[in-house]
């Protein structure tokens, strides 16, 4: 509805009860206004909807992928929102990732934890709760800021300037995007990971991840030591995440089957297999095995057949069975064609290094059987970026019979080569990236898993380093507030951005003229009116 209209609407809801002295009709718009999602499904009903939208234009031109930055607390998501809409003037196929490995990080009761799903469930939930509440108080301050400015102009005169201001609400775009939660193996069984994923959709996930690894030996994506299950294991968790979707209403939720397998040698069970070449059979296809005869089998072990051969697999003393080597990539094919024919919508493969032939000989593998396939991709800070598109450039130069004689390929991270044709062919690739993924690789999203908890490091060592020394207070006032008023960074008005102004406006709701309000001509904030 326009702002005009839920002004009508409140005068005659106000009017129909004579008791409610004081209420004004355009103090209850703008308060709807400021509050437009009631409820987390609200939220993942409206976001959902957006990613099915951006995922049918990506199907229309791989130009058109998305992309998101990872978070671990709602200021940091709501601040990447504000820039993004300040910078490009919308949020348009820009979401935000919630990472298992900060909230384990960053997020638990036990201190700082590895990504091996030791943290509490429900403190993920409480991210994706966290994360929007922070930026619904973004739509409400900014909203704020225009009613004011609509105020203003009232008080002016200028009717022009208000219908203009008032347009401006009606065409509004929230702060409030998708958010691709990451749900790890599930925590758990099937019904475990049915009810964490209800809370997180309650709490407004439209989009969630989970992987294919044993969640009680889960690992971090890019360390060693990771356990897939057999793929009736994981459709089972594929379909409580739909009957979660389903029960609550969010019909059109969005599954990111995620695979381990490329960096995964080991599996907790020996698949079951009904008969030959069914999911099973392919599953235990890639076992490392050994060929016995029946009668040599001892106590306790576990015998397969193959192609009329009896055969041991390989058991480890951790009670472990282990892959075949270099079956990586057709396992990971596998889990995908099969993830996509049980209900996932987009698929995550976990590798080791930002290669994109690397990925895209996956994908067009999948897409044989799959045309429309699509990834979520990690551009993970596990990679030496730098020292891998270097590599690639340098193996590249010198299989085209170029002269590399100038570079030492063990040595390319060193600074010395940032200015050469090398540093630069690399830099190019990397700013290129994601462009050239999405339209060779299928990759339809692009993120990075754990950005802030690096550049919260960075800065924090930066303002320590100059602060502490020689630079005293400048260190800050230099380094920070001088940089935030300069760049228009919304935080350099601390107490707006808290909800000041806002708590101001409620108090002259309730209040009138008698409102004690904390924006009087003493507050310090002015000193940034400029």
């Amino acid at each position: 509805m326009s702002y005009q209209s839920l002004v009508e609407e409140a005068e005659k809801l106000i009017a129909s009860n004579e008791k409610w002295t004081g209420v004004t009709a355009e103090a209850v718009a703008r308060m709807r206004l400021q509050n437009r999602f009631q409820t987390g499904l609200d939220i993942a009903k409206y976001t959902a909807a957006i990613m099915r939208k951006d995922m049918a234009a990506y199907d229309e031109d791989p130009a058109k992928y998305t992309q998101s930055l990872g978070c671990w607390h709602g200021f940091i998501g709501q601040q990447k929102i504000i820039s993004i809409k300040k910078h490009f003037g919308n949020t348009d196929r820009r979401y935000l990732y919630l990472s298992g490995w900060m909230v384990a990080a960053l997020r638990s009761e036990f201190g700082p934890l590895p990504d091996q799903s030791m943290h509490e469930k429900t403190s993920v939930s409480a991210l994706i709760e966290e994360l929007y509440t922070f930026l619904r108080q973004a739509d409400a301050r900014e909203l704020g800021m225009l009613f004011r400015e609509i105020d203003k102009a009232r008080a002016a005169g200028d009717t022009v300037r208000e219908r203009q201001l008032q347009n401006s609400v009606d065409t509004y775009q929230t702060h409030v995007v998708p958010i691709i939660a990451d749900i790890d193996a599930g925590f758990g069984n099937a019904e475990a990971t049915y009810l964490l994923a209800k809370k997180m959709i309650e709490a407004g996930a439209c989009a969630l991840q989970i992987e294919n690894q044993v969640s009680d030996e889960k690992q971090c994506g890019h360390q060693d030591g990771k356990v897939t299950v057999p793929h009736e294991d994981f459709v089972a968790k594929i379909r409580a995440l739909r009957y979660a979707f389903l029960e609550l209403g969010v019909d059109d939720g969005i599954i990111v089957a995620r695979t381990d397998s490329l960096g995964a040698g080991l599996t907790k069970q020996i698949a079951f297999s009904a008969k030959d070449g069914d999911i099973g059979d392919q599953y235990n296809a890639f076992l490392d095995c050994d060929e016995v005869e029946p009668g040599q089998a001892l106590n306790g072990d576990v015998l397969i057949t193959r192609a009329g051969k009896v055969l041991k697999p390989k058991r480890l003393r951790s009670n472990l069975f282990q892959f075949r080597e270099g079956t990586g990539a057709e396992r990971c094919v596998l889990d995908c064609i099969n993830a996509l024919q049980n209900g996932a919508d987009l698929l995550w493969i976990e590798t080791e290094k930002p290669h994109i032939e690397q990925i895209a000989g996956m994908v067009d593998r999948v897409r044989e059987v799959i045309p429309n396939a699509k990834l979520v991709y990690n551009n993970s800070p596990s990679f030496n970026w730098t020292l891998n598109f270097r590599q690639q450039v340098f193996d590249a130069w010198k299989e085209q019979g170029k002269d590399v004689s100038a570079y030492d390929r063990s040595k390319l991270m060193s600074a010395e080569y940032d200015a050469t044709e090398l540093g630069a062919e690399a830099d190019e690739r990397i700013r290129t990236f994601q462009h050239d993924a999405a339209q060779r690789a299928g990759i339809f999203h692009h993120l990075i898993t754990l950005p802030t908890y690096h550049t919260a490091a960075l800065s924090t060592d930066n303002l320590a380093k100059e602060y502490f020394g020689e630079q005293g207070m400048l260190g800050y006032v230099a380094g920070v507030q001088r940089k935030e008023i300069r760049q228009g960074i919304a935080c350099v008005k601390h107490q707006n951005m808290s909800g000041s102004d806002i708590g101001d406006d409620h108090k002259e709701y309730f209040s009138g003229e008698a409102a004690l309000k904390a924006a009087g001509e003493h507050n310090t904030m002015n000193q940034f009116a400029a």
